[in-house]
């Protein structure tokens, strides 16, 4: 069995941001050579998610508005962790919603997706650089 490992940064611009990443996916898949196995994707920060979805404006602002709606921003004082100096709170709330990984099957050296599915990094403190690990097992 094949083992494989890497790091992506991204330069994120602003507090929140989806960043579809699919193809940085795919290119670490082929890297790998793997054939049939699995793919892990996650993301390496406590105030970020990685998941799955179709890469369409309409919803990804409707994911802005449902997690501001659950988790809002402000007012910063509202959380207690924000109390250590942070004021992102909200942001660790709203990577546990969205989650923390992708798994992907492997088949014929491709990522087995369905119609329309893409993988997205989405940021919710970010102003920074960040990273994701892509990790491939399989022959």
């Amino acid at each position: 069995m094949k083992s494989f490992r890497k790091e992506l940064w991204f330069n994120v611009k602003h507090r929140r941001e989806f960043i579809n990443i699919t193809q940085d996916v795919e290119a670490c898949l082929r890297e790998s050579a793997v054939q049939e196995g699995l793919l892990l994707c996650n993301a390496m920060h406590i105030t970020a998610s990685v998941f799955i979805n179709d890469d369409e404006p309409g919803l990804h602002h409707d994911y802005e508005q449902w997690l501001e709606q659950l988790a809002p921003h402000e007012p910063v004082a509202r959380y207690r962790h924000n109390r250590t100096g942070e004021d992102n709170g909200d942001a660790h709330l709203k990577r546990q919603i969205m989650g923390r990984e992708v798994v992907v099957a492997v088949t014929g050296g491709r990522l087995d997706f369905g119609p329309w599915e893409q993988i997205f990094y989405g940021e919710f403190d970010g102003r920074r650089k960040k990273r994701v690990l892509v990790k491939i097992i399989g022959q």
